[in-house]
């Protein structure tokens, strides 16, 4: 049976206070107060209709094969400008427990791409589907901002293109590629080596990334999530609020 909302807060912040290697693994619903929408929600990404399906166009052989389709997706659906999208409760709370010494030799797993963790302040991040932030180019390997995917929306082709000719590439992970073995590494170590581990803002369906929690063999798991997750039957405490009140109540 679920506490009341003050009496979970408490409870999470008792085991926060006396948790040292803290590790907090998250998924699109930490940003969807920053203002960029959850995927797999009623109204999310994956319930709105198009040309072709999200996960198609999020594919590899899609990128290779309709570039042009690729990007007028990816520019309108999953990039924001970020003068407009900023950072919220959820991402400072965590920078502030990382800076506190609440996460030595772990950090924040996160599924989102976004970037957000790091532009909060945090230092220790695994980002296993990659960032927006990050862009190469598929012929020289030469590295692009942002804004650069961003600007070739005037170009002719609608492609963003290297000054050598490739195509530039975004450093996100696309369905039918593999995770980045470094990150997948960095992250279960430090979920393996966690005493508490909180989980916020998944379903916890995404996979392999959602398997990465049972590395973990510490004290106690936390779940705050608006909905149930296919991790709730592990829990020691669910709390259904919204994960900005919930981790920026830590500090209140």
């Amino acid at each position: 049976m679920e506490k009341t909302v003050s009496t979970e807060i408490l409870q999470l912040r008792q085991w926060v206070n006396s948790a040292r290697r803290i590790v907090f693994f998250g998924g699109a619903g930490v940003s969807t107060e920053s203002g960029i929408p959850d995927f797999r929600s009623v109204d999310g990404l994956y319930n709105q209709t198009y040309d072709y399906p999200p996960e198609t166009i999020l594919s590899h052989s899609f990128f290779c094969s309709k570039p042009a389709a690729f990007f007028r997706f990816y520019r309108d659906k999953m990039v924001f400008d970020p003068k407009s999208i900023r950072p919220n409760a959820a991402h400072l709370a965590l920078a502030r427990l990382e800076a506190e010494g609440k996460m030595e030799g772990t950090g924040i797993v996160t599924q989102n791409i976004d970037g957000l963790h790091t532009e909060a302040g945090s230092r220790s991040v695994f980002e296993l589907h990659g960032s927006i932030h990050r862009n190469y180019c598929t012929r020289c390997g030469r590295f692009y901002p942002l804004s650069r995917i961003m600007e070739s929306e005037g170009d002719p082709s609608g492609v963003p293109l290297c000054s050598c000719g490739g195509i530039i590439k975004p450093d996100v992970v696309l369905y039918q590629e593999a995770l980045n073995e470094d990150v997948v590494d960095g992250a279960v170590k430090a979920i393996a080596h966690a005493d508490l581990l909180i989980i916020g803002g998944t379903s916890m369906t995404v996979w392999p990334a959602a398997g990465l929690v049972s590395y973990f063999k510490g004290d106690r798991i936390v779940i705050i999530n608006r909905d149930a997750t296919a991790a709730d039957g592990d829990a020691d405490l669910i709390i259904r609020q919204p994960i900005g009140k919930v981790l920026g109540g830590l500090f209140d």
